[in-house]
């Protein structure tokens, strides 16, 4: 397709626009232009703490004779990435109908290791073996992205040493527990070149030889020494660098994250919206405040009743406020115009 630059003005002047400068199965590098600061914020905290994923979240130890407390290796199992693709056909504990858990809304996982030979024994992930009839066979199970194919270790076995256990891995997102992030880090950089003067940098001596410029900063041309300052500028060029923990890929973090911001939205405007119609031609039934009159009455019984009485232009301590139960005021009688 040619490009057309008018046609490229017109979409940046409708909303925001992403450029991709970076992304493979780590990590992903975008720019957002045509956007507010506030927008940008929001997507970088919908995709540090709002994106669904999977996590050992109950663990279940039958035998355990090794030298690490029971509490220990359920940690240990909780912090082990699992798959996430695929995670929206899983329910949440919350929705569920089941009294604990079930194949809708949990994964089960078993982990049964015995060392039996004269030396000790490593436990890695992939000696937990998911449990169960599911469509989707991969979501749940650990991540493994080491060449020699174990993923993370989880104990080690001396000679006779056992370890039994079921782990329950459920839907949750980092909001409620850490285990649930999909992202290691989310760098997030705009003004590279401080034009803005959001930052005061500290130095010895030299603030250019002590603060190198970052790799955006080729993306945006540097001030000049004349150039007079614009107390007017915003930032419109947000830099993001999203890195995954391994149970999403990065690119699907970002869409994910919009996806979420989405409908957040969407659910605040049907909040703000649902049932405008009342009111809408000036027939508002419901209790107001009373009005003003101009005349120099001050504020005047408009047929509306306070829960106090006296139709909402007199306290209930005497005329128009003049007196108190502890005797006359000196602005009896007065009113305020």
């Amino acid at each position: 397709m040619d490009y057309d630059p008018m046609a490229m003005d017109d979409a940046e002047s409708l909303g925001p626009v992403v450029k991709i400068s970076q992304a493979d199965s780590v990590r992903v590098k975008f720019e957002l232009s045509n956007a507010d600061l506030a927008f940008a914020n929001s997507l970088r905290r919908v995709m540090l703490g709002e994106i669904p994923t999977v996590a050992i979240d109950l663990v279940e130890i039958e035998a355990n004779s090794s030298v690490l407390a029971d509490e220990f290796i359920a940690h240990r199992l909780g912090l082990i990435p699992l798959n996430a693709d695929g995670v929206e056909s899983l329910l949440y504990s919350r929705e569920c109908d089941c009294d604990e858990y079930c194949e809708h809304c949990s994964i089960t996982l078993n982990l049964h290791a015995k060392c039996v030979g004269d030396e000790n024994m490593h436990v890695y992930a992939r000696d937990m073996v998911p449990s169960g009839d599911r469509i989707n066979q991969t979501l749940g199970t650990p991540v493994i992205v080491d060449p020699e194919g174990n993923g993370p270790l989880i104990l080690k076995l001396r000679p006779g040493q056992e370890i039994k256990l079921q782990c329950i891995a459920k839907k949750g997102i980092a909001k409620e527990h850490a285990k649930w992030a999909p992202s290691a880090a989310i760098g997030f950089e705009y003004d590279p070149h401080n034009k803005l003067h959001h930052l005061d940098l500290w130095y010895e001596t030299d603030p250019k030889a002590e603060w190198p410029p970052s790799e955006y900063a080729d993306w945006e041309e540097p001030p000049q020494e004349d150039e007079p300052f614009d107390y007017d500028a915003v930032p419109n060029r947000f830099y993001f660098n999203v890195e995954t923990a391994g149970n999403l890929p990065a690119d699907a973090i970002v869409t994910e994250g919009i996806k979420v911001l989405q409908q957040k939205l969407a659910g605040m405007i049907h909040e703000l919206t649902e049932g405008e119609g009342d009111g809408a031609n000036g027939d508002y039934n419901g209790p107001r405040s009373p009005e003003y009159n101009n005349a120099g009455d001050g504020w005047q019984d408009q047929g509306y009743t306070t829960p106090y009485g006296n139709g909402g232009a007199q306290s209930s301590w005497g005329g128009a406020g003049g007196a108190t139960p502890y005797g006359q005021t000196p602005y009896g009688g007065q009113t305020w115009s």
